[in-house]
C-alpha cells in the first residue's frame, strides 16, 4: 500500500507507507489517547460515521464527495472522522480500541493490509446488498479488474469494493538509464536483465548514486521478488466459494476460471528453497553496492533522492506519480515498466475501500454510501490527480496524467490485464504480527553471509509459526 493538492484528497497508500518508510514506529496501545463516543463526528445525531486515516483536513477535503451524496440520498447524514496514525497497522489498531470501548465507526476505509482482520471480525459481507442491486452494479464491476474484487473476497463473501489500489512497478529515472547507454527496459525483462541494469547505472553515475532502492515493508519490499519467483513467504491458498458473484459479474472474464472465495495464508513458508533464492539475490544486490539495505532511509527522502538523480530504480504504484511531480520532476524525467520477470511475472498489489461494520447503526444506509463512493461520478471527485491508481480501468487514461507523466502510464492497469494472477499483499487476520515477523528478519537476511541468511529465514520461519497462532 502511498497526498494531492486536489480539493478531495483521498489517503492513500503513498502517505501511509511513506510514514512506516520513514522509520517511524508505532506506539504501544497503552500510550495512544483514549478515544470516546464524544470523539466520533455524527455519534448521538443518527448521522452515519465514516472513518478514514489521516488529518482533520484529510475530512473536510471530501466534503464535495459529501455534498454529492447528499443530492442523491438527502436523508441520509454523512460525517467522516479521519484518525491519525502513522501507518496503517496503527489505524487498524486504534479502529480496535474505538470498537472495545463501544464507540465504532459505522463505515471504515480499509487497506489490503486489514481486509482479512475486518472480514474475520469486524466487517460485515456485501453479499445480499451486490445481489440486490446486481443491476446497478455491473457497470461497477465491468469497469473493476476481478483480481481487485478476489483481494476482498473472504471465505466466499465479498466484504468491500476496491476504491484505489496500486501494483509494485519498476520506476527508472530516464536520466540515469540514458547516462548508462540503455533504453527504456523490454515489457519481458527478467531478473537478471535487471542486475545487468544495475551494474551499468552503477558505473555511469556517481558514487553517491543508488542503482535500486527498496524498503523493509510488505508492499514493495521483499514481497515482488518472491511472487516473481513463483513463491512467498506465506503459503497462499484460496478458499471455494464465490460463484454467486464470478457468474453473477465476471461470466464472461477470460481469467473466470482463476477466481475464488479469497485467499488464505495459513502456513509459513519462509524455508522454500524459493524464498532462500529470492533473499540471496537481493543479498547479491546489497553486497556488490547495487542496492541499498533496505533499513536505510525511507519513503519520505525517497521521492527527493529519486528527483535529484540519486536512485535509478524502485518499486512502487501509481500513488508515486503526483509526488515526483510536486518534486519538480518532469514527465520525461521518469517512466515506469513491469516489474522485473523471474519464473513468472506476477506482481503484487495493494488496495482499499470502505467496509460497513456489523455495529453500523444503519446498515442500509452505510451501504448506500459505499455504493455511491464506488460510482464514477464519486471516484472523480476523490481523484483528481494521479496520488493513487483509480480501481476504474476507464479513469486510467491520458487525462489523468497530462502534465506529470509518465509516458508509459498504461503499465499501471495493464500489470492486471498481462498479469491476471497477479495477487494482493499477503495479509492473514494476524498481518500485524506477520508484518513484524518478516521485518525482523529481513535486513539480516540480506546484509551478511550465506550462513547468515539461513539463520535469518530459519528465525522468520519461527516467528511466522508464533504471529499466525495468535488470535487477530
Amino acid at each position: 500500500m502511498p497526498g494531492t493538492n486536489g480539493a478531495l484528497r483521498q489517503f492513500t497508500r503513498r502517505t501511509a507507507l511513506t510514514a512506516l518508510g520513514a522509520g517511524i514506529v508505532g506506539a504501544t496501545a497503552a500510550s495512544w489517547p483514549r478515544l470516546t463516543g464524544a470523539d466520533i463526528p455524527g455519534r448521538g445525531d443518527n448521522s452515519l460515521s465514516i472513518a478514514i486515516m489521516g488529518t482533520a483536513a484529510d475530512a473536510a477535503a471530501r466534503q464535495k464527495v459529501i455534498d454529492a451524496f447528499a443530492k442523491v440520498h438527502p436523508e441520509i447524514k454523512v460525517k467522516v472522522q479521519a484518525i491519525q496514525a502513522v501507518d496503517w497497522k496503527d489505524f487498524f489498531t486504534k479502529i480496535l480500541t474505538m470498537v472495545a470501548a463501544g464507540t465504532p465507526p459505522d463505515v471504515v476505509y480499509v487497506a489490503t493490509e486489514g481486509a482479512q482482520l475486518f472480514a474475520e471480525k469486524l466487517a460485515h459481507p456485501l453479499d445480499e446488498y451486490l445481489r440486490r442491486d446486481a443491476d446497478h452494479m455491473k457497470e461497477y464491476f465491468a469497469d473493476v479488474h476481478p483480481s481487485l474484487v478476489e483481494a476482498f473476497m473472504y471465505k466466499g463473501s465479498l466484504f468491500q469494493l476496491p476504491i484505489d489500489w496500486n501494483a509494485a512497478n519498476m520506476y527508472y529515472n530516464t536520466a540515469s538509464l540514458r547516462q548508462a547507454g540503455l533504453e527504456r527496459p523490454a515489457d519481458n525483462w527478467t531478473h537478471t536483465d535487471f542486475r545487468s541494469t544495475l551494474a551499468a547505472m552503477k558505473k555511469a553515475n556517481p558514487k553517491d548514486f543508488t542503482p535500486y532502492y527498496w524498503t523493509n515493508r510488505l508492499f514493495g519490499g521483499v514481497v515482488p521478488w518472491l511472487y516473481a519467483n513463483d513463491t512467498s513467504f506465506l503459503k497462499e491458498t484460496k478458499s471455494p466459494g464465490g460463484e454467486w458473484l464470478w457468474d453473477g459479474f465476471y461470466a464472461n472474464d477470460p481469467s473466470r476460471s482463476l477466481r475464488s472465495g479469497g485467499y488464505q495464508w495459513l502456513e509459513p513458508n519462509a524455508d522454500d528453497p524459493r524464498v532462500f533464492e529470492s533473499f540471496d539475490y537481493l543479498r547479491g544486490l546489497v553486497k556488490d553496492g547495487l542496492g541499498v539495505r533496505p533499513e536505510e532511509g525511507g519513503g519520505s527522502a525517497l521521492i527527493g533522492l529519486f528527483a535529484s538523480n540519486r536512485i535509478g530504480t524502485t518499486p512502487a504504484g501509481g500513488y508515486w506519480v503526483q509526488g515526483l511531480h510536486e518534486a519538480g520532476m518532469t514527465e520525461d524525467g521518469f517512466d515506469v515498466q513491469f516489474f522485473p520477470k523471474w519464473r513468472t511475472q506476477r506482481h503484487q498489489f495493494g488496495t482499499a475501500g470502505y467496509a460497513i461494520m456489523k455495529t453500523a447503526k444503519d446498515k442500509d444506509a452505510a451501504w448506500e454510501w459505499v455504493k455511491f463512493s464506488s460510482s464514477l461520478e464519486a471516484m472523480q471527485i476523490v481523484f483528481p490527480t494521479p496520488n493513487t491508481t483509480p480501481a476504474r480501468r476507464s479513469m486510467v487514461n491520458e487525462q489523468l496524467y497530462a502534465g506529470t507523466g509518465p509516458r508509459n502510464w498504461k503499465v499501471f492497469y495493464d500489470t492486471l490485464d498481462r498479469f491476471p494472477t497477479t495477487g494482493p499483499i499477503p495479509a492473514p487476520p494476524q498481518q500485524a504480527a506477520v508484518e513484524t515477523a518478516l521485518m525482523k528478519n529481513v535486513s539480516l537476511a540480506v546484509s551478511g553471509d550465506e550462513r547468515q541468511l539461513k539463520d535469518a529465514l530459519s528465525s522468520m520461519q519461527r516467528d511466522l509459526e508464533l504471529a499466525l497462532r495468535r488470535q487477530p
